[in-house]
């Protein structure tokens, strides 16, 4: 047969090239498409974001890549999908698959052992999920090239076979909770490694020398562990190092002189560590540099003067360290300077005046150093700042009037210093103004009447200044405004009725000034006020009607000329001395027989001046207290009966044993007294005992009394109690007394007026308004925490709570916080290995760590989790479980899925009640601060004094 010529056979192939392309075996086809589609069916997808039908091919689905001549699956790429469900094992039957990429989702469950299969995989990248339990061990995919895993929830042991996938160019297992350990040597095998991202992962000890023969090194971060140890001069090795993340840890000794080798080193953040020292000269001469950060830490002596030398420096952040002498002059001269921090320090000299030459500075925070001379004029052309601080210096002369009007900024803050001049009226151009702050200078001049522009603004500090003239009425426009402190100035004329309209304000001193007239009416009309200071003055009149109403916890209207009766309300709030310099003023007589003072005593036709309204509200409560003692008649007999059988049985029992009475607080106890309990003043009945307000009759005293339910328990109180008595903390109840009889028993405690936590937070379901604004819940998180850190640091044996909840947070007449119920039966008795054996699980649903489901070990971090709950609260409004959370899950689960979706979900997690535009981002630092004291692993979370720590730097109202 003759042989058919080359060109038919090359047509020919190429057409059953094509053919197959188009058209690829129907069984492949078949199989990587119920693959595909079993892999979505475990997947939850709300928005509809992967649309794939069974009539198409998989190479038509989105998200899906494949190969143009085989038409076999190779890619899987679905980020930021809002996919939640698990991995299917069916994608082991993709067996070309050389990528799968599905970060930032919620994909939650195991990841499937079958993953060890795809012998052709080089990516694989599941950052930002929720995947649980062990990675297993994929050391058999030898081609991988990149392996993210980052931000989920595996535990186990670090994977050490990671040092087998020798192919690796980037490895990141960062924000994971594996078991307390060291990084293996078996990392340094992977030598094409450009990027190592293990941070937050639950590190120890020192970096392997290993990894410094990773020369293809680009990124190393292993921040937020405890990696120990001197700072590594072997780093100096990397030569192609870019970016050091080393924050965080307990690095100790001083930066070694190799470190300025790394002349590609574009970023460096050495933050948070124990070093110290002064930083090699050599460091100046990296002129790649863009980020510096080793704030945090006791570096000290003066700065290389290279840094004045750098082209691109974006941010330099050296602040609590001792850094002392000239700043390096040109800093910022010749680079696009956006973030500036060299708070507390020791340096001295002039202010430089390059930090913002190149116009991209917005935050510039100088304070607590030793800076003196003229504020440079170079800052006039600098409209980019947002955060301007340079308090606790000594510069001195006037300010720029162009620095006044900074349209972007947040905050001025040049307290503490020795500036001369007047405030500009052009300050009404810094509209973004949330806080101004200028006291202990030496402004003097009239305040501008511009200052009423500035409608955002929440404080303004202008104490102890030589300001004169007249208040401008304007400030009254002011809405926003929290604290108005202008203490220690020369103002005169009347106070402006028109502040009764900042309906925010909280504080307001203006004592020591000039002031005369009356106090305004309108006074009475600001619900919030809680502390107000006229001291010192020249007004008269008589003290505003309805100001005794009021919520405040302090008041001083001393050294001023006003006349007629001082409210018994505000008698007690304030004390004699806050109305003293008052020649006539007077108190009731019924005041004077609980006070030791000379105050006169008011007339008759004085003490008449209490107005119908006064008489109409006793009258009010006379006739609703006999309304409620008839409608509950039958209920109270049947209480109080119920109470005198308890009573007797108890006196059967113990015969005519008296009480033994021990006092730990100064306070004049009558023990037959603080028996004599009636049930119509029962305040609740928990699961240690019953809790009963009281008024004490010899000081007119109001405590709260707990008695205990009685059970053998009790016999072991004695010991407690006297450790319990010795707490001295404004965080945490105090106890003053504690009454023992067989087996009764009866705690003697401060009485909170506001109730608890739980009750404030959420009372708006019924009313319809926030309980709590966000700077009280602010407050009561960092109160809170700071009773808390003290049970475990500063108590000998250290105390854990174990119940730790907003219902156990009491809240006094200022709202300042309270724990209790946190002795009793549950001091700690820790045994060698550090921790508590219980064989009972204590704790209210919601609120308990998740490791105490299968551990009887009870440590302080218990205490941290519950508290994390607590802020979580705080941040969202919502219970610890509600109905809208998935079955089975609760606030943390909730607020986690939130958290991993990204920023603009994060915002969707903030009580919308509370969170206006200018509280969201200090909401958003106590929502991560939650995230941290709520991680799975107790290990992860932080300590007690941490958390303090981290509460105090996220003040949404820094000074």
């Amino acid at each position: 047969m003759a042989k058919r010529p080359p060109s038919f056979v090359h047509m020919l192939s190429c057409i059953c090239f094509l053919f197959m392309s188009t058209f690829p075996p129907s069984f492949s086809l078949s199989v990587e498409t119920r693959a595909l589609l079993q892999f979505k069916t475990q997947l939850q997808d709300p928005v509809n974001m992967v649309s794939w039908k069974e009539s198409e091919s998989p190479c038509m689905f989105s998200g899906i890549t494949c190969d143009p001549v085989t038409g076999r699956v190779t890619a899987i790429s679905l980020e930021n999908k809002s996919l939640s469900g698990e991995i299917s094992p069916s994608i082991a039957q993709l067996e070309r698959l050389d990528t799968l990429w599905l970060p930032s989702n919620h994909i939650s469950g195991k990841l499937p052992y079958q993953l060890s299969n795809f012998s052709n995989l080089r990516v694989l990248n599941l950052t930002g999920n929720g995947l649980v339990g062990v990675i297993p061990d994929l050391s058999m995919l030898k081609m991988l090239e990149h392996l993210d895993l980052s931000g989920n929830f595996f535990t186990g042991g670090f994977p050490n076979w990671v040092g087998n996938l020798t192919g690796l160019v980037g490895l990141g297992l960062a924000r994971n909770e594996f078991d307390e350990g060291e990084i293996p040597d078996a990392i340094g095998n992977l030598r094409n490694l450009s990027r190592l991202a293990l941070s937050r992962c639950n590190l120890r000890g020192e970096i392997p020398e290993s990894i410094f023969e990773l020369k293809e090194l680009d990124m190393l971060d292993i921040s937020g562990n405890k990696i120990s140890g001197k700072f590594p001069k072997s780093i100096s090795k990397l030569h192609k190092l870019t970016k050091i993340e080393l924050f965080a840890n307990n690095l100790t000794g001083e930066l070694p002189s190799e470190l300025a080798q790394l002349t590609l080193l574009r970023e460096i953040d050495i933050s948070s560590n124990q070093l110290y020292g002064k930083l090699p000269e050599g460091i100046g001469n990296l002129k790649n540099l863009k980020v510096f950060q080793l704030y945090e830490n006791n570096f000290s002596g003066q700065l290389p003067a290279g840094f004045g030398e750098m082209r691109h420096l974006d941010v330099f952040s050296i602040y609590r360290n001792s850094f002392s002498g000239q700043f390096p002059a040109n800093l910022g001269r010749f680079s696009p300077l956006n973030t500036l921090d060299i708070s507390e320090n020791q340096f001295s000299g002039d202010f430089p005046k390059f930090f913002c030459e190149n116009g991209k500075l917005e935050l510039l925070l100088a304070l607590q150093n030793n800076f003196s001379g003229k504020f440079p004029d170079s800052y006039t052309r600098c409209k980019t700042l947002k955060r301007f601080r340079i308090s606790g210096n000594l510069i001195s002369g006037m300010i720029p009037d162009e620095v006044w009007a900074l349209p972007l900024a947040n905050v001025i803050d040049v307290s503490d210093n020795n500036f001369t001049g007047g405030i500009s009226p052009k300050i009404g151009t810094s509209t973004s103004l949330t806080e101004l702050h200028l006291q202990n200078n030496n402004f003097s001049g009239p305040l501008p009447p511009e200052l009423g522009k500035l409608t955002d603004l929440q404080k303004l500090y202008l104490s102890n200044n030589s300001f004169s003239g007249l208040l401008p009425s304007q400030i009254g426009s002011l809405k926003q405004l929290r604290s108005l402190l202008l203490e220690g100035n020369l103002l005169t004329g009347s106070i402006p009725s028109d502040l009764g309209n900042c309906s925010c304000l909280e504080e307001m001193n203006l004592a020591l000034n000039s002031f005369g007239g009356h106090i305004p009416p309108s006074f009475s009309h600001i619900s919030s006020l809680n502390s107000l200071n006229l001291s010192r003055n020249k007004l008269t009149g008589f003290i505003p009607e309805g100001l005794d109403e009021l919520k405040l916890s302090f008041i001083d209207l001393s050294e001023n000329k006003l006349s007629g009766r001082i409210p018994n309300v505000l008698l007690t709030i304030g004390g004699v001395g806050a109305f003293l310099g008052n020649k006539d003023l007077c108190i009731e007589n019924d005041s004077r027989t609980l006070r030791n003072t000379d105050m006169q005593v008011c007339t008759g036709k004085q003490s008449q001046k209490r107005d119908s309204n006064e008489r109409l509200i006793i009258f009010s409560i006379i006739a609703s207290t006999l309304i409620f003692v008839l409608a509950g008649f039958l209920l109270m007999n049947y209480r109080k009966l119920k109470h005198q059988i308890d009573l007797e049985s108890i006196l059967e029992e113990e015969g005519d044993a008296k009480w033994k009475l021990s006092i730990f607080h100064q306070l004049d106890i009558d023990a037959d007294e603080i028996c004599n309990l009636k049930e119509e003043n029962l305040i609740r009945s928990g699961g240690t005992g019953k809790v009963y307000r009281l008024e004490l009759k010899k000081n007119g005293c109001t405590v709260a009394v707990k008695q205990l339910w009685r059970g053998d328990g009790l016999k072991v109180l004695t010991a407690e109690m006297e450790i319990l008595g010795k707490i001295r903390h404004r965080n945490i109840l105090k106890l003053y007394a504690c009454l023992l009889k067989g087996k009764s028993s009866l705690l003697v405690l401060e009485y909170m007026p506001n109730g608890n936590l739980f009750q404030a937070l959420h009372r708006q379901i019924e009313s319809g308004e926030p309980g709590l604004d966000w700077y009280r819940r602010y407050k009561i998180a960092t109160g809170a925490a700071k009773g808390i850190a003290y049970l475990h640091h500063h108590c000998s044996p250290p105390i854990i709570h174990r119940d730790i909840k907003s219902s156990n947070i009491l809240l006094d007449e200022d709202y300042e916080p309270k724990i209790c119920d946190f002795g009793i039966a549950k001091l700690a008795e820790m045994n060698d290995a550090g921790w508590c054996d219980n064989s009972h699980l204590a704790g209210t649903h919601g609120y308990i760590a998740p490791e105490m489901a299968y551990t009887l070990k009870v440590t302080e971090k218990c205490d941290v989790y519950s508290f994390g709950v607590v802020l979580l609260e705080l941040v969202t409004g919502k219970r610890p479980i509600e109905e809208d959370y998935e079955e089975g899950k609760h606030i943390v689960h909730w607020a986690l899925a939130h958290v991993i979706d990204g920023e603009n979900a994060i915002k969707q997690l903030l009580d919308k009640k509370i969170a206006s535009e200018s509280v969201q981002d200090g909401m958003i630092k106590v929502l991560k601060i939650a995230i941290l004291c709520t991680a799975k692993l107790p290990s992860l979370r932080p300590t007690m004094r941490e958390v303090v720590k981290m509460l105090v730097d996220a003040d949404p109202f820094p000074l």
